[in-house]
């Protein structure tokens, strides 16, 4: 059975792979939203449940990011940098697999800096662990 700080382990590192995937899609206007929006869905949802992992909080699977920060308030842990701000890529994750955003408006330099952010701040919490 794996440990828990090393499943947070690769849940970070599967976020920086959405994460490169997140920039390198951006930069192409043709590239629609509703793509680009999932990557940044899955940096998100990637870090919030490493730093759960690593501090061993239990969950199922969940999707919704405003569920996921109601855990770290629930178990007294440090909250995300923008979790007001993580409930604007909610769509891209569940509803992007079986249909689709419609009329995706997502600013992307916006988006960008919320996920650095997250994605920074979930490094920080697991080399902490």
């Amino acid at each position: 059975m794996m440990r828990p700080i090393d499943l947070a382990q690769r849940l970070l590192a599967a976020a920086e792979r959405d994460l490169r995937a997140f920039h390198l899609l951006s930069k192409d206007s043709s590239i629609a939203n509703e793509s680009v929006g999932f990557h940044a869905q899955q940096v998100v949802e990637k870090c919030l449940k490493a730093v759960l992992i690593s501090r061993g909080v239990e969950m199922r699977k969940i999707h919704d990011l405003a569920m996921l920060v109601d855990l770290f308030a629930q178990h007294g842990l440090p909250l995300p940098p923008n979790k007001d701000d993580l409930e604007e890529l909610n769509p891209y994750a569940v509803m992007l697999r079986y249909d689709f955003v419609e009329d995706a408006m997502l600013d992307r330099k916006h988006v960008a800096e919320i996920i650095e952010k997250i994605y920074t701040w979930a490094s920080i919490q697991l080399n902490n662990s």
